[in-house]
């Protein structure tokens, strides 16, 4: 019988190299001592990817002492030493920031953009701010950049964040997230408040707000949003509300993702906030995704709601501790609207869910044969449903549903098991004759 082939360390070089490029820098670096074979192949390796949460020599008592941000430091250097004439086309950078003051950091990234032809940069911090140099904000091949937690909130003040923009002509996706920052400072992360560039064409914009110990001083620092890019094809927006926006020449953005949340609302004082013109800077789109708090924003901070002509794909998640109360008028927004996506049918049961909603309090003052339901009047062809639970509360949404959307002709229900959907199908056959007749009439 013959011995088995060792068939992967045949490849040639290149298709190695693309291999090792895929995987933590850590875990390519240890294959050298596979065998002469894979000795040197370490600087075929174009994608760097160092982690300090995988541990070099992971120790429990080292880590707590420092010991393992020292491995860190010291594997990343000599790494990074013998890569000192390879083309890298990744770099990613993920430490604790116990170190963020070592002048290494900036060395660090600095050789993977100077004169290496760098696509991609990919920063995190996950403690210590840390404040990145001017040299670094500048390069004319970067295309794909993201900034994570204490490289979002405290690398960039305004000034360096416009550098950067201006800094790299032709970066055309830039990330932003600083979940789990510092939130001592009231000050929002640049990135959130202004967004001017012709290139980017995909924008994710992640910020956990409100900053600052005194809640109370924040309106100052929130008064406006503005985000002016032509190119732009993807918007991924999560923040609390400004009190004013300026989206604009966003003509061409087809999808945009909302995550738009209120303050905390103080007595006596109106809300905070005014999306309107967020909603008419956007509403050429065809694609839209919004969060059960973008329902509750809509209604509350919104002066009015534009007609989105164009959109055909609407997708809405829900939480049960948020309402509803801006579907009827979101609806009627959308005249042309081809597919409605629900994650989810329990929400808060409001008094101004009106007619999109089959649970509304009772009320004895309200007619309800004088109004014209919004989903009667909803062109939707498409209805789908996920996270279908079987609860009669759930039960009833979707009668109601399949009863008012006249022109309905595909209804979607996912995460269901065989059971449920019988038990659906048993419950709702009444419906689906009434929707047919409605259809062939």
């Amino acid at each position: 019988m013959s011995c088995s082939r060792d068939r992967i360390s045949g490849l040639p070089d290149e298709v190695l190299g693309k291999v090792l490029s895929l995987v933590p820098t850590k875990v390519a670096a240890s294959t050298s001592v596979l065998s002469k074979r894979w000795m040197n192949l370490l600087v075929l390796v174009d994608a760097l990817n160092f982690e300090e949460s995988m541990g070099v020599y992971p120790n429990e008592e080292e880590a707590e002492s420092g010991g393992s941000s020292d491995r860190f430091i010291d594997f990343l250097d000599k790494t990074l030493a013998l890569l000192s004439n390879s083309p890298i086309k990744k770099f990613s950078l993920s430490h604790r920031g116990r170190f963020s003051s070592f002048p290494g950091v900036y060395g660090w990234v600095w050789t993977a953009m100077e004169e290496r032809g760098l696509l991609e940069l990919h920063l995190e911090c996950t403690t210590n701010e840390v404040n990145l140099e001017r040299k670094l904000l500048t390069s004319k091949t970067l295309v794909k950049l993201t900034l994570s937690r204490e490289y979002a909130f405290g690398g960039l003040d305004y000034n360096n964040y416009r550098r950067l923009i201006k800094g790299c002509p032709v970066l055309e996706e830039l990330f932003v997230t600083d979940i789990c920052a510092d939130a001592d400072d009231p000050y929002p992360p640049c990135c959130t408040t202004s967004v001017k560039s012709a290139s980017i064409k995909r924008l994710v914009v992640s910020v956990d707000m409100p900053y600052g110990s005194d809640k109370e001083s924040f309106e100052q620092f929130h008064n406006q949003s503005y985000v002016k890019a032509p190119s732009l094809v993807y918007l991924d927006y999560s923040s609390h509300v400004f009190m004013d926006y300026r989206f604009v020449d966003l003509d061409s953005l087809p999808q945009v993702r909302l995550n738009l949340k209120l303050w905390d609302r103080k007595p006596n004082k109106p809300i905070f906030g005014d999306v309107t013109k967020l909603a008419v800077g956007i509403s050429n789109i065809t694609t839209l995704h919004l969060s059960p708090d973008s329902l509750e924003a809509f209604h509350f901070c919104c002066k009015y709601m534009p007609v989105f002509n164009n959109l055909l794909n609407l997708s809405i998640e829900r939480n049960k501790k948020k309402g509803w109360q801006v579907m009827p008028l979101l609806l009627k927004s959308c005249p042309h609207l081809h597919t409605l996506l629900l994650k989810g049918l329990v929400h808060r049961v409001t008094d101004k869910c009106g007619d999109a909603c089959a649970c509304p309090p009772n009320n004895k003052h309200k007619n309800k044969s004088k109004v014209i339901s919004c989903l009667w009047t909803c062109q939707v062809k498409v209805l789908e449903i996920l996270e279908y639970g079987g609860s009669f509360q759930e039960l009833k949404q979707m009668r109601h549903f399949l009863v008012l959307t006249r022109t309905t002709r595909t209804t979607k229900l996912k995460d269901m098991d065989m059971f449920e959907k019988k038990t659906l199908q048993e419950n709702t056959c009444l419906t689906t004759k009434i929707n047919e007749e409605k259809q062939s009439s």
